[in-house]
C-alpha cells in the first residue's frame, strides 16, 4: 500500500484540559500518514487520480480551530474519522484506506518545557 505523508501542519485551537486552553488557546502540530493506492496517479500524472493532500490539510485545520474537545486523544481521533469518510466524488481518486494522525502541543504545565504527541492509526472498515 502506497502512502501520503503530510507534515507539520499548524493550527491554533482552543482543546485541553485545563481551563486556560480552552480559554487561551494555543499552537497545535498535526501529521498524517495517508494510505491508498497511488498506482494510477502515479501513471496518468493527473490530481483527479489522487487525493489532494491541500483538502486534507484544509480539514485538520477546520476541526482544530472548530472544536473545544478536552483531550487531544479526541482531536486526533476526530480527524482520522473525518478523513476516513471522506466520499469519493470523482470516482476516481483512491479511496483512503488507512491514517495516521499525529497531534503535538505544548501545554502550559508548570515547569515543563516539552511536548506532549499522540499517535493513532485507525483504518477504513470498508477495506479492514
Amino acid at each position: 500500500m502506497d502512502c501520503i505523508h503530510v507534515s507539520n501542519i499548524r493550527c491554533y485551537g482552543y482543546i485541553g484540559y485545563l481551563p486556560e486552553e480552552k480559554i487561551l488557546g494555543q499552537w497545535f502540530t498535526v501529521d498524517l500518514s495517508l494510505w491508498l493506492d497511488l498506482s494510477v496517479s502515479g501513471q496518468s500524472d493527473n490530481i483527479d487520480d489522487t487525493f489532494n493532500y491541500c483538502e486534507a490539510i484544509d480539514r485538520v485545520k477546520g476541526i482544530v480551530s472548530s472544536n473545544k474537545f478536552d483531550l487531544i486523544e479526541k482531536l486526533a481521533t476526530a480527524i482520522a474519522d473525518d478523513l476516513l469518510n471522506l466520499e469519493n466524488q470523482s470516482h476516481q481518486r483512491p479511496a483512503i484506506q488507512k491514517v495516521g494522525v499525529r497531534v503535538i502541543k505544548s501545554p502550559p504545565i508548570p515547569d515543563f518545557g516539552g511536548q506532549v504527541t499522540i499517535d493513532i492509526t485507525r483504518e477504513n472498515s470498508k477495506f479492514a
